[in-house]
């Protein structure tokens, strides 16, 4: 079996910045694409931002300009830079990884933006 480990939450003010990385261990191989989602209380789970293998990404318009996605692939590890952060960006961050195939999901981690 694979997991994702996910770290880097937290509370921080606003206009501050955190980073969140999340690993791949175990039985999971040949990642096509490792992104992030977020949940917030009442809201339905959202992708935040993604990259693929070969390092094209996505993000969702709200969080454009203020995160970067980045992928280590030798270490099966991504990471979610978050600058100049909001209110609304307070949510519970779920790392993925695609395989093409399984398609795997992190226990989250929670973010809290508030002063």
């Amino acid at each position: 079996q694979g997991q994702l480990v996910e770290s880097g939450g937290g509370l921080v003010q606003p206009g501050g910045s955190l980073r969140l990385s999340c690993a791949a261990s175990g039985r999971i191989s040949s990642i096509y694409s490792m992104g992030w989602y977020r949940q917030a209380p009442g809201k339905q789970r959202e992708l935040v931002a993604s990259i693929t293998r070969a390092g094209s990404t996505y993000y969702a318009d709200s969080v454009k300009g203020r995160f970067t996605i980045s992928r280590d692939n030798a270490k099966n590890t991504v990471y979610l830079r978050m600058n100049s952060l909001k209110p609304e960006d307070t949510a519970v961050y779920y790392c993925n990884a695609d395989t093409l195939g399984p398609v795997y999901w992190g226990q989250g981690t929670q973010v809290t933006v508030s002063s």
